[in-house]
């Protein structure tokens, strides 16, 4: 009911305020060597001048795939590997979703579980394109950049204009296939309403999205199949205003909400517990921002921001139908900046400065009360050399002084070689850094809802084990106990080497090797166990770990608007420590018939929940203007999760999670000028792994319709 109210009410409003026009959000989407970006150096910049790995996807891509979430479309990206645990995250180049920083407009989205921001949250519509930056970003952007970048940037408020629409998809993982309006059937709907317009000098754009989808549950480890019915309702206003010749306004308001009903049992160390409740996530993000231009050689621009999350959720239990579980989780993020542009010919400067206030409150930390507080101070500089045309050379840091921790600085410096208007290679290298979060630091939290284990921030870890092993409710002390100390930020060394070729008109390749190593690695580890045979799971910097592969993505256009696009990643990871270890012959595993024996180091397989091999293969045809059709293969290969053996460390012989193969494909075509209907299936095959990735949902039929006003 308050969709549908929100709906009518500013369909109606900017309807009638509005003299529409027919937008260009279907324009060919070829990716030249000379796209504009600004994620990569901070300010629009000609792709043939940026030296990191950029992946663009467009808004017409996003909306011939049929994607509602950005997790939909970046799970169809080579190279991104989507995490399932809280929510949907994403690791880039082999390193958690805590390394990847989501930003909206540049600005950094909050709220994150367990080190992840759930993709799940975040709409697609409004989405003008999505800008990927692979390999460490904190010499522009700072903490939580160690991995790369990924900024949502969104429509401008320009001319007038109006577009609605519409989708219907329906469902049953269970059976494979579903009757639309099925009484078994899952359903999903979405509507989306845009409108342009403007007041005197003012240009607004007002989007409104609903969600509301059956599925399956979205926890880990999750027993049951019962559906779980998700609600989103997100409002966007966006309005620029020129206040004279050089100065312009802008200002970005965004509000979204989402409403989860579960009921679930997960299977923790032997103990089922299941439950059923609700959850609601609210995020409200305000971004104001002046732009002057005071010559064609300087520019300078002031953002301001705020944003606010709270994530809320009650449980009950089956088993203990008097009891409840209540999780609050409150965080503000505030933040001032400045920065400075200067062009002098084959020289640009950028200079800025700024600074944040970063507050959390969480029951899992101990009060909702007490809130906890960062503040940060931060400076940057980058410099851009174009040197004969062909080179373009770029330096830069960024010194950030948190009020918790000790001092960052991270260097970068790249380097770009354009052989000629077809061809270019680049090579970076950068320092990446991530501060220990208020979760890492503070949290203490039981998980009664999923087999009574417990989590402690570094801070309190050792006094609370000690007060329990006091009372007599330790059970065993692990090894790791032994390292618990204040937490460290982590550092990182990222190296980048790559290029663009096009040895033919309608061919493109594109290709990157990186390696990152990094030291001080935040791990969670089992520090304890309680006599109820609970786990006690604590922060602790680990020595050092690596990622390491190769990318390669190609492009061919064949006649008639017919392409094919593939996409290949291949990664290798580990820990340092155990590497050295297994060489030394220290760590030991099991025969088949349970005889002990050393490790071999063909046998490691390092870092948990990563797929060495990624592909994906897209076929697309643009039979004639405004009618098109496509089919997309996403494969992944097995990743490690459990370490059977008991040594500490992956191996051939441990728990592995089956590789998979999924199949999307959509249609659409344009009736008359006003009306396009697409029809399509997500996850064709139906395929599912409950225990591993319960986020992927089954087979899922949907058309939609969208209609622009005139």
């Amino acid at each position: 009911m308050k969709v549908g109210i929100t709906i009518l009410f500013f369909s109606v409003s900017c309807i009638l305020k509005t003299a529409i026009a027919q937008t260009d959000s279907l324009k060919p989407d070829y990716k030249s060597l000379n796209e504009i970006v600004v994620t990569s150096n901070k300010r629009e910049v000609l792709e043939n001048r940026v030296a990191v790995p950029v992946q663009i996807i467009k808004g017409k891509t996003i909306l011939q795939a049929g994607s509602l979430r950005l997790k939909d479309i970046l799970q169809e990206q080579a190279g991104l590997y989507l995490t399932n645990g809280f929510g949907t995250g994403v690791q880039m180049q082999g390193l958690n979703p805590d390394y990847t920083l989501i930003l909206l407009n540049g600005e950094p989205l909050i709220g994150r579980t367990a080190g992840v921001l759930d993709l799940n949250r975040i709409g697609l519509s409004n989405i003008k394109r999505i800008e990927i930056v692979k390999g460490p970003a904190s010499s522009l952007y700072g903490s939580e950049a160690m991995a790369g970048v990924i900024n949502i940037i969104t429509e401008k408020p320009i001319g007038k204009s109006a577009q609605l629409t519409a989708r219907y998809g329906f469902g049953n993982p269970n059976t494979g296939w579903a009757l639309p309006i099925g009484q078994n059937s899952f359903k999903q709907s979405d509507i989306n309403f845009t409108g342009n317009t403007s007041f005197g000098k003012m240009a607004i754009r007002y989007n409104l999205n609903g969600f509301y989808n059956d599925a399956i549950s979205f926890r880990p480890y999750s027993t049951d199949r019962i559906p779980q019915p998700i609600e989103r309702l997100s409002n966007q206003v966006s309005l620029e205003y020129p206040i004279h010749s050089k100065t312009t306004f802008t200002m970005l308001v965004r509000d979204a909400w989402d409403h989860y009903k579960q009921q679930f049992s997960v299977n923790n160390n032997g103990s089922v517990s299941t439950s059923y409740g609700k959850e609601v996530n609210h995020d409200l993000n305000i971004n104001p921002v002046l732009k002057h231009v005071f010559n064609s050689k300087v520019t300078s621009t002031l953002r301001l921001y705020g944003s606010f999350f709270r994530g809320y959720q009650k449980l009950s239990f089956s088993d203990k139908p008097d009891s409840s579980y209540i999780d609050d989780f409150r965080q503000k993020f505030y933040r001032a900046e400045n920065q400075t542009d200067f062009s002098f010919q084959k020289h640009h400067l950028t200079l800025g400065a700024g600074y944040i206030s970063d507050k959390a409150a969480s029951t899992r930390y101990d009060n909702i009360s007490n809130e906890k507080s960062n503040r940060i101070g931060y400076i940057f500089s980058q410099h851009e050399w174009e040197i004969k045309k062909r080179w373009v050379l770029t330096s830069g840091f960024r010194y950030d002084h948190h009020q918790l921790f000790t001092a960052a600085f991270s260097p970068k410096l790249s380097v770009k070689y354009n052989l000629n208007n077809k061809n270019a290679f680049h090579f970076s290298i950068g320092r990446g850094f991530k501060a220990p979060d208020f979760r890492q630091l503070y949290l203490n939290f039981t998980n009664t809802a999923a087999g009574g284990y417990t989590v402690l921030g570094a801070v309190d870890a050792i006094k609370v084990i000690q007060q329990l092993q006091a009372n007599g409710q330790i059970l065993e002390i692990k090894d790791d106990f032994s390292r618990l100390a204040n937490l460290n930020p982590e550092y990182s060394t990222g190296i980048n080497l790559g290029g663009n070729i096009k040895p033919h008109k309608n061919l493109k390749m594109e290709f990157n090797f990186f390696r990152n190593d990094v030291s001080g690695l935040i791990d969670a580890r089992q520090v304890a166990t309680k006599i109820n045979g609970g786990q006690i799971f604590s922060y602790i910097n680990i020595n050092k770990a690596f990622t390491l592969g190769g990318e390669i993505n190609t492009t061919l256009n064949i006649r008639h608007g017919f392409t094919i696009s593939a996409g290949y990643q291949f990664l290798n990871t580990g820990d340092k420590e155990e590497v050295s270890k297994i060489k030394k012959g220290l760590i030991f595993t099991r025969n088949n018939d349970g005889t002990s024996r050393t490790l071999l180091l063909s046998e490691y397989r390092g870092l948990a929940a990563r797929s060495t091999h990624m592909a994906n293969l897209k076929g697309s045809w643009e039979i004639e203007k405004g009618h098109f059709a496509n089919i997309r293969f996403l494969y992944r290969s097995g990743w490690y999760v459990t370490d059977k053996d008991g040594n500490g460390v992956y191996n051939s012989g441990d728990e592995k999670a089956k590789g998979n193969l999924i199949i999307n494909c959509a249609t659409g075509r344009k009736i008359g000028k006003k009306t396009m209907i697409t029809l399509g299936i997500d996850n064709l095959l139906n395929y599912q792994d409950v225990t591993y990735l319960p986020n992927l949902q089954g087979r899922m039929i949907y058309t939609s319709i969208n209609y622009t006003f005139k």
